[in-house]
């Protein structure tokens, strides 16, 4: 299963390079998997965070740091749909390339702190882990293309520090309650990206706002 899932991303990026280095293919076909793979990141990290909900503590709820402290608060993005839609196409691919590009760290602190999670879906939580970092280097790899070619604009990148270190507890809550911070913070930022790339899509595709 494994390595059909590798193979699957494999031929994702292979299909990818090949579309893009054809003019005659549109760029709305490009966005559309890319909106493809997006959509797929962002329900990944919405089932990992319903399974890490099942085990939660209740007083996890209560000391877990508000979203405002994720480490991608800084960047300025549209609220909602209506402001992405007054956003141009190049700032829109420029803010889900800065978002991204700001999780390959904590993606793998999340990665090798499962390792030691007091869960007992921790086995499947890891299995999702790994998958989500599969989808999240293959759909970087796509837009670094898409940016290539929408212009110099798009190919512009935030930075974003992560400085959460490895360490994300001692203790039982400890390490419950920041792993679920720092998923949630990710499943935010997700559906951030996913929400661009469909506007991005949409605009491609010349359709009218309110179908959007």
């Amino acid at each position: 299963m494994a390595q059909r899932k590798i193979n699957g991303n494999k031929l994702f990026m292979i299909v990818l390079y090949a579309v893009a280095a054809c003019s005659a293919v549109p760029i709305s076909d490009l966005l559309d998997r890319a909106s493809q793979r997006s959509d797929t990141l962002h329900s990944l990290s919405t089932m990992l965070t319903q399974d890490l909900d099942s085990h939660f503590p209740p007083i996890g709820r209560i000391i877990m740091p508000r979203p405002s402290m994720c480490h991608t608060s800084s960047l300025q993005t549209p609220n909602d749909k209506e402001q992405a839609l007054q956003v141009s196409e190049s700032d829109l691919m420029s803010l889900a390339r800065s978002l991204l590009q700001a999780w390959s760290d904590p993606l793998e602190v999340l990665s090798t702190s499962v390792k030691t999670l007091p869960h007992p879906a921790q086995n499947s939580i890891s299995n999702k882990l790994k998958e989500l970092q599969e989808h999240s280097k293959s759909l970087g790899d796509g837009l670094n293309i898409l940016s290539g070619k929408m212009g110099p604009a798009a190919q512009t990148i935030s930075s974003l520090p992560y400085s959460g270190g490895n360490d994300i507890g001692q203790d039982r809550i400890s390490k419950l309650t920041n792993f679920h911070f720092l998923l949630s913070c990710f499943r935010r930022d997700s559906h951030k990206i996913d929400s661009f790339l469909k506007v991005l899509r949409c605009r491609a595709a010349k359709l009218q706002p309110e179908m959007c």
